[in-house]
């Protein structure tokens, strides 16, 4: 595990300034929800905007199952969950794999949130989150670890996001963003839940 850790942390320094040019700017605290379909785990497409209409939203987007750092923060998530369904807001966690992938996330069994695919990058793109990871760190993860991007997203555009919460209202307004390109870093769930009981109110 700390060897596959060590490499990981390699990996985002690598990546950390490999953005694309061509990506909409990172989506800011009162900026519009961009429009963005997301898939659910069994391929169904997901209107972000049209889901966030019907109930206020915490969205997090992660790397993928295959992060042991995404893992840990979405076990840290389901201990908000309750929190976050009293104050009216529902948790939607996107990452890069696909919809068949999903329920091979570790420990999904135990998540009561929903978690969804944004193998194509749309959303990600969307909300100006996306970067490449350069082919030898790509083939570093597969060849070294077994962790293979292309069979976790089903696609060969070697994109990930960087990790981010966004904390949007039913007008589709976002009311709390948080991006952090070092993807060890996450935001804590304790200040996650109080700036949804915030918007809430």
């Amino acid at each position: 595990m700390k060897n596959i850790l060590k490499t990981l942390v390699a990996g985002i320094f690598l990546t950390s300034s490999a953005v694309f040019a061509d990506i909409p700017r990172e989506v800011k605290q009162g900026d519009p929800m961009p429009v963005a379909t997301v898939k659910d785990s069994k391929g169904k497409d997901v209107n972000l905007k049209e889901a966030v209409a019907k109930k206020p939203a915490v969205l997090v987007f992660y790397r993928g199952g295959w992060c042991p750092f995404c893992v840990k923060h979405l076990s840290a998530l389901e201990g908000i969950q309750d929190g976050l369904t009293e104050a009216g807001l529902q948790l939607l966690a996107i990452s890069a794999d696909k919809p068949e992938r999903i329920a091979e996330t570790p420990k999904v069994d135990e998540l009561s949130y929903t978690l969804l695919s944004d193998s194509s990058m749309e959303a990600a793109r969307a909300f100006g989150l996306t970067f490449k990871v350069p082919d030898e760190t790509v083939a570093n993860y597969k060849d070294e670890y077994g962790i293979d991007l292309e069979a976790a997203s089903g696609e060969k555009h070697h994109l990930l996001p960087h990790p981010a919460v966004f904390i949007v209202d039913t007008e589709g307004v976002v009311r709390m963003a948080y991006v952090n390109r070092n993807y060890r870093d996450r935001l804590d769930p304790a200040l996650i839940l109080s700036n949804a009981r915030e918007v809430a109110k």
